[in-house]
């Protein structure tokens, strides 16, 4: 569990809080071992004449929360799902705590921008879906399952069908569907933007402690996002990618203490790196 420490009530210079133009090649982080790795990764659409993004080099530390942004059309969506290995990258190699990965894993789960829940199933129904096939006692899997909705805050709605709950709360059967594989690394594909903003602010005050609780098996988690102050308030690190094909051309690290609002000094001025980023054609050395 990750402690977090007030910081005096002071005015920080930019340098000290939000800290640009790291280096875009994959190195030694601070927070331990490597956890989810993308290296040298390339993406072209079939028959393509040239590729949505290349050389995309990106890794994740344990208890780390990242996010990749960039104009529409980068690929940032599709990054995610080559990371998760659903769609074959064209070049390049994923990692898994140091192993390449090839082929789906539920080490690695992403949560999808559409709420997708099957309205003929309750809640927990819908989380034990992951479970279909891996053999895990029924008994265990609906333990397993409660656990998880627990987790997001849903405890007692394990048999309400979607209809009979608000999108937040479908949202959030997800993401507890996503935790019942005991992944390693959670992919978030825009996961807030089909809700209202109020209910959106209140689970991304929630996720980042969804994300990283003790009673889930996650390292690390991944949000592809366009709206810059979401990524502020969760991310510890920020991908930006532009140019086409897409690149890195900046990693900004947001060294503001948690939780994070924006009335926080410093918040928009890492808001405000981050636009200046998206501006870039070409890596920032």
């Amino acid at each position: 569990m990750r402690i977090y420490i007030s910081a005096p009530a002071m005015w920080f210079k930019r340098s000290a809080i939000c800290l640009a133009s790291e280096s875009t090649m994959v190195g030694p982080g601070t927070r331990g071992s490597t956890v989810l790795e993308g290296r040298d990764i390339a993406y072209s659409y079939p028959g393509a004449t040239k590729p949505v993004f290349a050389d995309i080099n990106l890794f994740t530390k344990v208890d780390e929360f990242i996010a990749v942004v960039g104009p529409t059309g980068t690929g940032k969506s599709t990054l995610l799902r080559v990371l998760a290995q659903l769609i074959p990258q064209a070049a390049g190699k994923v990692f898994l705590d140091g192993v390449e990965v090839t082929r789906p894993s539920p080490k690695i789960s992403l949560v999808h921008q559409s709420i997708a829940t099957f309205p003929w199933m309750t809640a927990l129904d819908n989380v034990k879906l992951v479970l279909a096939g891996t053999g895990m006692d029924e008994q265990e899997a609906v333990a397993l399952c409660k656990k998880m909705l627990s987790v997001v805050g849903l405890q007692g709605f394990e048999g309400y069908y979607p209809k009979e709950m608000s999108g937040g709360m479908r949202q959030r059967v997800a993401i507890a569907r996503a935790l019942a594989a005991s992944p390693e690394v959670l992919l978030l594909d825009e996961p807030f933007v089909h809700l209202d903003e109020l209910t959106a602010n209140e689970i991304r005050k929630e996720v980042y402690d969804l994300v990283f609780n003790p009673a889930t098996t996650l390292k690390s988690a991944v949000l592809v996002s366009h709206n810059l102050h979401e990524v502020v308030q969760l991310a510890d690190r920020v991908y930006i990618m532009n140019s086409s094909p897409a690149i890195i051309v900046d990693i900004v690290k947001i060294d503001l203490p948690r939780p994070r609002t924006e009335r926080d000094s410093g918040f928009l001025d890492c808001v405000d790196e981050l636009y200046k980023g998206l501006n870039l054609k070409t890596a920032k050395s």
